[in-house]
């Protein structure tokens, strides 16, 4: 879902903003927020970007095509009464 670079970027930003009085263990706690990272977002029910984009064109599609099925059918209806 995420890629390695999006979260080794994350986890490396938290790394930089450790104190520095713990840049020690500096390496240990990068390690540890990705592994952090990685579990925490994958566990959401997330869809990448060109996912969502396909699902709301294959929507789009679908109501028009709904739409479309509505109009004949209240013209079938329409003729059907007279």
């Amino acid at each position: 879902m995420f890629d390695t670079k999006t979260i080794d970027d994350m986890a490396n930003r938290l790394a930089g903003v450790v104190p520095p009085a713990l840049h020690t263990i500096k390496d240990d706690l990068e390690k540890t927020f990705r592994a952090i990272l990685q579990s925490a977002l994958g566990k959401l029910d997330l869809v990448t970007r060109e996912e969502f984009e396909v699902q709301k064109m294959v929507l789009a599609k679908t109501r028009a095509n709904l739409d479309a099925l509505e109009k004949r059918v209240a013209a079938l209806e329409s003729n059907q009464s007279e």
